[in-house]
């Protein structure tokens, strides 16, 4: 299980491990938190008291002292997986929904005519479609789109990097998702 770690404005940062949160929260790091304790990790016994140290770790944490975010400003770096994860699995083509191993990263306008590798100019196609588009645009092969590709945000970016999300998590993530992005669907 993951950590969802943002600066103290709330903006996302990264996904780190219970055991780099607990470093934080021994540190005296963590500014705030949402949700309730996902896991509680057990350390030695205090010498005065006897007691045992124990850490409750939440699912989202805002470190002290953090640098704000700057990824926010940057398109989320472009993956096979988060594209697929983006279109849902969906050909933008023929509709049909897909197992990630007969998927495509498809250039709406071709590489090699000048399209550019982005989120702006690609789409996730099944391995027919893809090989019926072949080299050109998707006018000259009479295949139309049956939904257009964006830019996802930083928030949008965490969800679609794949890991458990929990609901706490989610329901954070997608407060600030566009309503109109396919991951709301």
């Amino acid at each position: 299980m993951d950590v969802l770690q943002l600066d103290v404005s709330g903006r996302p940062q990264a996904w780190i491990t219970t055991r780099e949160a607990a470093v934080i929260y021994a540190l005296d790091g963590v500014a705030w938190t949402l949700g309730e304790p996902c896991q509680v990790l057990r350390g030695g016994l205090q010498r005065m008291s006897g007691r045992q140290s124990r850490i409750e770790v939440h699912p989202i944490i805002a470190v002290r002292g953090a640098v704000p975010s700057r990824a926010w400003r940057q398109a989320p770096a472009l993956t096979n997986g988060k594209l697929f994860v983006r279109d849902r699995f969906i050909c933008a083509y023929c509709g049909q929904r897909c197992l990630p191993e007969d998927l495509t990263r498809e250039h709406i306008h071709p590489t090699s005519r000048g399209g550019q590798d982005t989120w702006m100019n690609c789409i996730t196609a099944c391995k027919a479609c893809n090989g019926r588009k072949g080299n050109r645009m998707p006018e000259e092969a009479r295949m139309s789109l049956l939904f257009l590709p964006y830019v996802p945000s930083l928030h949008e970016d965490m969800i679609l990097r794949g890991r458990r999300i929990l609901a706490d998590q989610m329901e954070f993530l997608l407060a600030s998702v566009p309503r109109s992005s396919r991951l709301h669907g």
